[in-house]
């Protein structure tokens, strides 16, 4: 599912396109200025900012996206620090939003992060319930 709407941009001019495509040839040493600072780019991110410019040096129209990751229940379980059983039946519950890949679920990673922050907020509730309680005087 897109976090933010597609963004389509067509092909480059053929004269631009060529320019674009001798500069990248035998080269994927692409720098990144932002206001005038260079940033270096992690391998990933490097590699897909050369594959859009490669795409637009070939002439074609492109589309940029962004996804939500999508976790298996054991990268989920991982993630949250509980069992993969444990989660699996939340999910049956309707704890934790589920989606299905075929018979596989798929949890949102920003679900994840959610339960993880109710379940600190609990946590911090509980702890302030026990501290305004505090020591009982003898009567």
């Amino acid at each position: 599912m897109a976090l933010i709407a597609p963004r389509m941009t067509a092909g480059l001019p053929v004269e631009d396109a060529e320019k674009l495509q001798r500069a990248l040839a035998g080269s994927h040493d692409i720098t990144v200025f932002v206001d005038g600072t260079v940033h270096r780019l992690p391998p990933q991110a490097r590699d897909a900012v050369v594959d859009l410019l490669s795409r637009f040096s070939r002439g074609e129209a492109v589309a940029v996206s962004s996804v939500e990751e999508m976790l298996t229940t054991s990268q989920a379980a991982e993630l949250a620090g509980i069992s993969h059983t444990y989660l699996r039946n939340m999910t049956d519950r309707g704890e934790i939003p589920v989606e299905y890949r075929g018979t596989h679920r798929r949890i949102r990673r920003a679900a994840i992060v959610a339960w993880l922050e109710e379940q600190k907020k609990t946590d911090q509730a509980k702890r302030q319930a026990t501290e305004n309680d505090g020591p009982r005087a003898p009567e």
